[in-house]
């Protein structure tokens, strides 16, 4: 929200009044003046005019979970354990998922209270790299690689996936990056090259890396390089 709205909002004065009290230097934003009228302001930036608080400025939440099998991308579910039994309880309700994994897909998990940070995470436009440790039930064909490469025909969304590197790690084995987060869509190739998957580890997603010895069903706070590894796309 723009810096001279959240004056007008709070303080009950018109769009003109909230300019010159910002323009005289009057509003502080994270401690600092501000005199751009214009500046986009979040929900997590505290904003002071004088010696009025006009907006505390919410606590920012960014987590990596290391996923379990077995649990739920969801934030609760009647039958099944969810991802969200796995954080702190105080946070629970705050949080969102960033980028889901199905029920029996482990590995990285992001959880989030900034919507607006999740979104460059998951838009697709962005292409944000996510890796993947695959092991599939046959042994992976000479011509897999060459066809993730290409792009995949879905016929059921009617468009060939963007292109795909897929890294050989044994017979049955391989390292995957995608740059989209279609439903399904590491399996859903692997499907459509003859093959299937049986294990499926988000090992990354961008700067973003699962730690080894971040232990499955444990999760941490991002550091500041992690978060700001999103922001800097």
């Amino acid at each position: 929200m723009k810096l001279s709205r959240i004056l007008s909002n709070q303080n009950g004065i018109s769009r003109q009044q909230a300019n010159r009290t910002i323009a005289c230097g009057h509003v502080r934003v994270d401690g600092q003046i501000c005199t751009d009228a214009a500046r986009e302001v979040s929900r997590f930036q505290s904003v002071v005019v004088g010696r009025q608080i006009l907006q505390p400025g919410e606590p920012a939440h960014y987590l990596m979970l290391h996923k379990p099998a077995g649990y739920l991308s969801a934030t609760r579910d009647p039958v099944h354990p969810t991802v969200m039994e796995l954080v702190p309880p105080e946070l629970r309700g705050h949080l969102h998922i960033a980028g889901r994994l199905d029920r029996a897909t482990t590995g990285l998990l992001i959880l989030s209270n900034d919507g607006g940070w999740s979104r460059r995470l998951t838009e697709p436009r962005i292409k944000i790299p996510k890796v993947y440790r695959v092991t599939t039930a046959h042994p992976i064909g000479q011509d897999a690689a060459h066809r993730f490469a290409e792009g995949l025909w879905f016929a059921h969304e009617q468009l060939t996936t963007s292109p795909a590197t897929l890294e050989p790690l044994a017979p049955c084995e391989a390292r995957v990056t995608i740059f989209e987060g279609r439903y399904h869509q590491v399996k859903r190739m692997f499907h459509a090259v003859g093959n299937r998957v049986t294990r499926l580890h988000r090992e990354r997603i961008g700067g973003i890396a699962l730690p080894d010895d971040l232990p499955p069903g444990a999760c941490r706070s991002l550091t500041p390089a992690e978060i700001g590894s999103v922001r800097s796309r």
